[in-house]
Parts: C-alpha cells; sequence; structure tokens
C-alpha cells in the first residue's frame, strides 16, 4: 500500500473518531468509564520470565526470551538484535529448484518456446528470428545430442524443406548446425546474419567498420617503386574452373528433370513423364546437369591441340577449384570428395602436359559442400576438416605441384599456400570457403573480417613479396565481389583493403571461379568512393567452368602473360555447345567439338587506345565499361561470353546494362550490396 493511501486512511479514521466522540457515544456506553487512562512509563516486566536484555531501560526496546511452544526451541537473540540484522537466511534451506530437465525434455521444452516465440504478435519476424536461435544455443549447450532432433523437427513442423532428414539429419548438416548456434552470438550480429542469409527474416547487417591499426606492418609506399619492364616474351598459362565429374552420371536418364538433386540420373524423373525420360541424357552432358566422365576426358583431350601445346605444355595451369557434382548432401561422403580429388588431378598430369598445376579449394571440394571450420574453434572442432588438407596436400605434392616448404602450411590452414616459381612469381592460393555465404561456420563471431587467419596469412605473404620485389597472383574459389550475392561483407571488405594496398606494385592478377560463369571485377583506390581511370589499380578474372550446369556451354580459358610483369597481354576462351551433344549419341566417329570463342583484347578494346603489347589490366578494363555505357552492342558481346555462347542468353538492356556494369566495378560483397541492383 503506497503511503499516500495509508495517510488517506488515518485521516479518515480520526474524522470517524472525532465524530463519535463529539456526538456523545463514548459516554452513552458507560457513564462511569474514565474519560483518560495513562500507561504506566515501564516495561511491563513480568509478562515475560526472562530477557536477552534489561527491560527496564529506555534506551533499547526489551529482547524477551521468547520459546516455540511447538517446537519447544528458543529463538536466539541474533534474530531480533537490532544492531545485526541478519542479511540472508541461511539456516533453513532455499525454496526448491525444478527438477532437472532431461534431454528429451529440453527438447520438447525448446520446440514449445519456439513455437511460442514465433506465434507471439508482438514480436517482429526479425526478433522471432533471433529469440527462436537463442532457445536453439541454450539447447545446443546444455544437450547437443538433442541439436539435430531440434533441427529436424522445426523444418518439418515449419515445412522448411521437402527432405528434411536428407539435408538436417545427424550424418548431414545437424551437427554442424548444433556447433555453429552454440559458438554464435545469435542475439547479436551473427543471429541477424544468419536470420537474413538462410531465413530472409531479418535485414542485412551492416558492413563492419573496419579497423585497419597494426593490421599492416609497413604503409603504402609513395611513391610506389618502378613497375617492372615487360620482356616481351609470353608465357601460356591455362585457367581451368569448376569441373564437377559426376561420376554417377546415367546416360539415358532424365535430362530435363523435375525431381530434387541432379538430373541425368538413374533416380531423376520429370513430373510429366515419371517413368519415362522426356530428355534422355547424352553421355557427353546436359544443361542441368554435372560433368560426366567423358566431358571431362573430352575437354583436356581438346585443350593442347588447340593451344598449341602439344610437346610443351603450358607453363603452368590455374584449378580454380570444385571437383564434385551437386549431389545432395545425403549422398556426399569423404570417399567421394577425395575419389574426385585422385581422378581429377591425375587427369591433369598426364593429359595436360609436365606444366605444374595450382589448385585451390572450393566449396563443392569439401564434406560436406561449403563447410569450413575455423582453427579458432580449437581442439577437435577446429581441426574437424583436417582429413580434407591432409589429402588434398599430398596430392599436390605427389603430383610434384607444391614444393616442400608449402606442404606442411597447406595441411595446418586449410590447404592455403604460397608457391615462389622459379621465374619470379609467387602463387598465393585461398581457401575461400572462409568467406562464402553458405559455409555456417562463418557466422561464428561473423562482425569479425578474419577469424580463421587466412587474410592474416595473406597479408604477410604480400608484404614479404613487396620486401622481395616480386609480383604475386593470388587465386581463389569464391568471388569477392561481383552482385554480392555469394560471398560474406566483412572478410570481402577487408580483402579489398589488402587488394588496395599492395596493387598494382606488388598484386598482378585474381583469378576466381565459382559463378561458372564468364566475369570479371575491377578493384579500385580508397574503396572504390571514387571509379575511374586514375583510381582503377587491380581486376579479378573469373574462369569459365567445364561444367554445363546452370543451362551454359563448357569453356576453358588461356592466358597471354609477359614473363617479367606477369601481366595478361590477352586471354582467349574455348567452349564445346552443350546443345549439340544429343546428336552424338547415334555414333562415336566424333565427340564433342570444341571452339574458338573470343580474343578478350580483340573483343572489348577496339575503340580504345591502348599499345599493342600494354596489358589487359584495371586501367584497360575501366575504359571497357566506360565503352559499355555508351555502346550497347559492346555490352551485349559480354552479355552472351558471360554464359559462353548459351543458347540460353537473354539480352542485357535497360536496367541490365547499369546493373551488370556495377558488377564488374565491385570488387567486394559490401561494394556491391551498398551500389548494385541484385537479379541481373
Amino acid at each position: 500500500m503506497s503511503a499516500k493511501i495509508s495517510h488517506l486512511l488515518v485521516g479518515l479514521a480520526i474524522l470517524t473518531w472525532s465524530h463519535y466522540r463529539g456526538s456523545g457515544f463514548v459516554a452513552a456506553a458507560d457513564s462511569t468509564l474514565p474519560s483518560s487512562y495513562a500507561v504506566q512509563g515501564v516495561f511491563p516486566t513480568s509478562l515475560y520470565s526472562h530477557y536477552y536484555n534489561n527491560p527496564t531501560a529506555t534506551s533499547a526496546q526489551p529482547q524477551p526470551v521468547i520459546s516455540d511452544p511447538v517446537t519447544h526451541e528458543i529463538f536466539p537473540f541474533s534474530l531480533t538484535d537490532p544492531n545485526n540484522i541478519p542479511q540472508y537466511d541461511t539456516v533453513d534451506p532455499p525454496n526448491p529448484l525444478p527438477p532437472k530437465a532431461s534431454s528429451q525434455k529440453l527438447l520438447q521444452q525448446a520446440v514449445a518456446q519456439i513455437k511460442s516465440i514465433i506465434a507471439n504478435p508482438m514480436f517482429s519476424t526479425c526478433a522471432q528470428c533471433q529469440a527462436s536461435l537463442e532457445v536453439a544455443k541454450f539447447l545446443a549447450l546444455a544437450a547437443p545430442e538433442q541439436g539435430t532432433n531440434l533441427a529436424l523437427t522445426l523444418c518439418e513442423y515449419f515445412n522448411y524443406s521437402s527432405s528434411c532428414e536428407e539435408s538436417y539429419g545427424p550424418l548431414v548438416m545437424g551437427p554442424i548446425l548444433t556447433q555453429v548456434v552454440s559458438f554464435a552470438d545469435v542475439g547479436g550480429y551473427d543471429g541477424q546474419s544468419i536470420c537474413f542469409q538462410f531465413l530472409d527474416l531479418c535485414p542485412a547487417p551492416v558492413t563492419t567498420t573496419l579497423n585497419l591499426t597494426g593490421w599492416f606492418a609497413k604503409p603504402k609506399p609513395n611513391p610506389l617503386p618502378p613497375p617492372k619492364q615487360p620482356s616481351g616474351q609470353l608465357l601460356k598459362v591455362l585457367h581451368l574452373s569448376d569441373l564437377h565429374i559426376d561420376p554417377r552420371y546415367a546416360n539415358g536418364a532424365e535430362a530435363n528433370c523435375t525431381s530434387s538433386g541432379l538430373c541425368c540420373r538413374e533416380n531423376a524423373y520429370n513430373s510429366i513423364s515419371p517413368q519415362t525420360p522426356l530428355v534422355p541424357a547424352p553421355r557427353y552432358g546436359s544443361f542441368l546437369c554435372d560433368s560426366p566422365y567423358s566431358l571431362i576426358t573430352s575437354v583436356l583431350e581438346a585443350i593442347p591441340p588447340l593451344t598449341g601445346t602439344e610437346s610443351t605444355g603450358f607453363n603452368f595451369t590455374m584449378f580454380t577449384g570444385d571437383l564434385l557434382a551437386h549431389d545432395p548432401n545425403n549422398q556426399q561422403s569423404r570417399a567421394l570428395n577425395e575419389y574426385a580429388e585422385v581422378v581429377l588431378y591425375d587427369l591433369f598430369k598426364r593429359m595436360l602436359g609436365p606444366g605444374p598445376t595450382y589448385a585451390t579449394l572450393g566449396n563443392h571440394g569439401t564434406c560436406l559442400p561449403d563447410q569450413a571450420s575455423p582453427l579458432s574453434l580449437g581442439g577437435a572442432l577446429g581441426k574437424q576438416f583436417s582429413w580434407l588438407y591432409d589429402h588434398i596436400t599430398a596430392l599436390w605434392e605427389q603430383e610434384g605441384w607444391l614444393p616442400e616448404a608449402s606442404v606442411e602450411f597447406s595441411r595446418a590452414h586449410y590447404a592455403a599456400y604460397m608457391v615462389k616459381r622459379a621465374d619470379g612469381l609467387r602463387v598465393i592460393s585461398l581457401d575461400t570457403n572462409l568467406w562464402i555465404t553458405e559455409n555456417y561456420f562463418n557466422y561464428i563471431n561473423s562482425s569479425e573480417p578474419d577469424v580463421s587467419g587466412i587474410l592474416r596469412f595473406l597479408t604477410d605473404e604480400l608484404q614479404d613479396a613487396e620486401d622481395a620485389g616480386d609480383r604475386v597472383w593470388i587465386i581463389g574459389h569464391v568471388i569477392s565481389g561481383w552482385d554480392g550475392m555469394v560471398s560474406l561483407p566483412n572478410p570481402t571488405n577487408l580483402f579489398y583493403q589488402i587488394v588496395d594496398r599492395f596493387s598494382p606494385h606488388v598484386i598482378a592478377n585474381i583469378f576466381w571461379g565459382h559463378t561458372h560463369e564468364d566475369q570479371l571485377s575491377i578493384f579500385y583506390a580508397n574503396n572504390g568512393t571514387n571509379m575511374s581511370v586514375e583510381t582503377a589499380q587491380m581486376v579479378s578474372w573469373t574462369g569459365p567452368s567445364v561444367t554445363p550446369l546452370f543451362e551454359l556451354n563448357s569453356g576453358f580459358r588461356v592466358y597471354e602473360v609477359d614473363s617479367a610483369t606477369f601481366e595478361v597481354i590477352d586471354a582467349y576462351t574455348w567452349i564445346s555447345r552443350v546443345n549439340d551433344y544429343p546428336a552424338l549419341d547415334s555414333q562415336t566417329q566424333f565427340g564433342p567439338t570444341f571452339e574458338f570463342e573470343y580474343s578478350t583484347r580483340e573483343t572489348y578494346g577496339g575503340n580504345i587506345t591502348w599499345g599493342a603489347s600494354d596489358p589487359l589490366n584495371a586501367t584497360w578494363w575501366h575504359l571497357v565499361t566506360e565503352q559499355m555505357e555508351v555502346d550497347p552492342t559492346l555490352m551485349q558481346a559480354f552479355n552472351l561470353y558471360q554464359g559462353k555462347s548459351t543458347i540460353f542468353t537473354t539480352p542485357c538492356t535497360g536496367e541490365c546494362i547499369n546493373a551488370t556494369i556495377c558488377y564488374i566495378r565491385s570488387g567486394s560483397a559490401s561494394i556491391a550490396s551498398q551500389n548494385c541492383v541484385p537479379g541481373h
């Protein structure tokens, strides 16, 4: 009761008593009663037989000794001592706690609470998602063995997938999701990122402001050291990407399937004709299928005669990742992963000549796809993909591609490495699974740009190269920019700053794969705040895929490279038209035809004033984008070659032109997300 109410009640009582007294009520009851009574000034000590103090003293209240008639125990003086009031009752037991819940009970309660959270209209969808992740986190910490069961239950309840067991069961993503929610800050940046990326229930989190204090050992030289002078001698470098070998490819199976999983498999079907294939899978491949053996060996057989390297081989080959087919998670295994590594690297060695191959891991070069855990998790969790790094590093060493000095680092650090060639070029290979959006482990401490340490490794290697006056090529799988949809903003933002720091005097070129398309990106000074000829510093080339999956033709590329500057002088692309493959099934005299598609310099440089031997560097490519802005035919050529001249190419007009130019000028996901319209 509040003090104001108490005072009001007391006042009313006094008024009432005065009223009755004034009216003669007391006198009317008994006129012989005294009108007042004065109590004696000393405490009536006879009330109690014993006291803890002197009950007649006027300096303190009496403290009688009280005995409990039920328990027959005497209450101690410490209970009522006014000078030492007890703060907590430590004699009696506290109120009881609920019983410890079993693992199964925790799961049931987690499911019930998440359902309640989702049903609560007071929460936004983002709040619902992150609150649900908080519940999942505490279940993962208290009963990790139930993490997979929670994922399966919620998947089925919310109809998140038509094949929950295949996607989130104990032999696929269930344990990984359990790890991630147990470590991630799901109520903060990590949770918002997860809810945005995988469920589209939160807005995209902002790119974290970088603090580069102390990141670089030295400032960027000013002025830059004089550039290396061209030798005029050209190296031939082969770029292969995204082979996606499918050893389970079934000739004659449905190639235009509507069923889940890959087409061109025995269990694939089209719902219009479930029993009889509408489009039987040609033996060399099809547009909705990965590469059969026959296509892989065909492209490797065609490369030497087409490129004039039958007797010499290439100076070296780059393979920018993705070995395996796009199998569903429940059809993946470590053995299949290692099988693809053995088969493809052996074929490279035997069919492409003596030059080394510098390879990088793709998101379809690990099991499960996309996943790579940071070493910072510690212990077995930090090393749970060591089987992959050990095996693939051993193969690279066995083939003679990786020197002994690089082997141990590759084994221990995500199969990343640096190789210094005899000609002075350094090749740095990065595991870009550590910034791909589909890697759940990347959402642990995702506000930090380099949880894995891979960009620390890159920076240190570039500093060593700068100190030695060497040029560097960087190879990886997942692009750092383009439309901003496949890589995370924070690590690619840091990568962009690293490229800025060491370009153009150290880094000569960057090469990616992953998209299956023929693309590129330009990096500018000062985080691209001013995109111009003067600020263009570096270019990344995205190599065309061998696999025709996603309605593309099969292709590969060869670069002519100056042997002193290691700049690209021209790039040549060859393709094989997949729509011709069905006609090959009726005979065995001929296999697929591979044809020259285009020269980069000739196609895009017609209206640019540029020396015949000047490199196709970032400056040249920025001039190309300026020509695209005024010449729609140039954009149509780029659009056609982006899909390797596939019959499924659609025109790029209107907003598509501006969007594509924006993608080309976006070297990081954060720049693309900030500047570009997605969806083209």
